[in-house]
């Protein structure tokens, strides 16, 4: 399921980069883009999407391109229970996802309640809580109208 995500252009990518204080270079340019251009995107995928952009480049190079864009904070890595990790470049808000148990499919859901609501943990046993993770399991729409075989 793709949200409708205008493609970034190579300035905003560009500008993205140099505001997290990392070196532009082609391979995190191709990363950021494919990341962007494509929420919720598995390694695979963006190791293939990489490869129509720049040709060859290794799978270490992309695994290493997306740790240090997320550990920059560009990108996120969630992996829903039972999946295969998945990155997004929708950051800086405290928002959930709904997974398709039939397909895999996963699209954002904002906080029901407002700002970070989830942070607030009935009991946080003395923890600083800076990260929630809310996953609603479902069935998507596509998968909810497609004929069921006997």
């Amino acid at each position: 399921m793709r949200q409708n995500v205008p493609p970034m252009a190579h300035q905003e990518l560009t500008s993205v980069l140099r505001s997290a204080s990392l070196r532009v270079t082609r391979p995190r340019l191709a990363v950021l883009g494919a990341v962007h251009d494509h929420p919720h995107v598995d390694t695979e995928t963006v190791i293939r999407l990489v490869r129509e952009d720049l040709g060859a480049v290794s799978h270490q190079a992309v695994y290493d391109v997306l740790r240090v864009l997320t550990e920059a904070g560009l990108l996120r890595r969630i992996q829903p229970a039972g999946a295969t990790a998945r990155y997004e470049s929708r950051v800086g808000d405290n928002h959930h996802h709904v997974v398709c148990r039939s397909c895999g499919a996963i699209a954002d859901v904002d906080c029901a309640v407002g700002d970070a609501p989830c942070l607030t943990a009935s009991d946080s046993h003395g923890f600083v809580v800076d990260e929630a993770e809310v996953v609603y399991w479902g069935t998507c729409p596509d998968c909810a109208a497609a004929p069921t075989t006997p």
